[in-house]
């Protein structure tokens, strides 16, 4: 009787065995496909950029155009302004604290907005690896006020608070003035 039992209790053990090698062949890949179409499901949309290199009235911060060097000059010539490039990466964190706490200040956007054609160039992607080889642009954020025949006016790197910016744009305006 006890052997009889305990031959019960082994051949219930394979199938419980069995049964969780099953499950887990079957149950952990459809779990799997599942989260997978689910982050897919949530994913979110792309913002649309905008195209147009004409300015637009802002309540706050500096408006960059589309990252495209070439437009920025026709631009600024047709204008008659200069160009405001900042020069960033991704990865800076200096660069992340201009975008955040300078360039969104009302009086700096209202400043450059109305001065200059501003521009902001990833120096790791597009138009921004060319301009990085010819300004020799090695430290971000770089900050450049150049002209439309693209003579490199003043050049700035790191951080500045809203104060300086200001101070930095006026200061080569009223160079270019004298």
């Amino acid at each position: 009787m006890l052997n009889h039992l305990l031959v019960c209790l082994k051949k219930a053990n394979l199938v419980t065995i069995k049964l969780y090698m099953i499950m887990k062949s079957i149950i952990f890949p459809a779990l799997m496909i599942l989260a997978t179409a689910m982050i897919f499901a949530f994913k979110p949309q792309q913002a649309k950029v905008d195209t147009n290199i004409v300015e637009k009235k802002a309540d706050k911060g500096i408006l960059f155009a589309e990252p495209n060097w070439a437009k920025a000059i026709a631009e600024a010539k047709k204008q008659k302004k200069l160009i405001f490039i900042d020069a960033y990466t991704t990865w800076c964190g200096p660069c992340r604290m201009l975008k955040q706490n300078t360039f969104t200040d009302k009086a700096v956007g209202d400043f450059f907005n109305k001065n200059f054609i501003n521009i902001a160039l990833d120096m790791e992607r597009g138009d921004g690896l060319a301009f990085a080889e010819r300004y020799q642009i090695r430290a971000y954020p770089t900050l450049l006020i150049i002209d439309a025949d693209q003579k490199s006016t003043t050049i700035t790197e790191g951080y500045m608070d809203p104060a300086q910016l200001l101070q930095f744009g006026k200061s080569v305006l009223a160079q270019k003035r004298n």
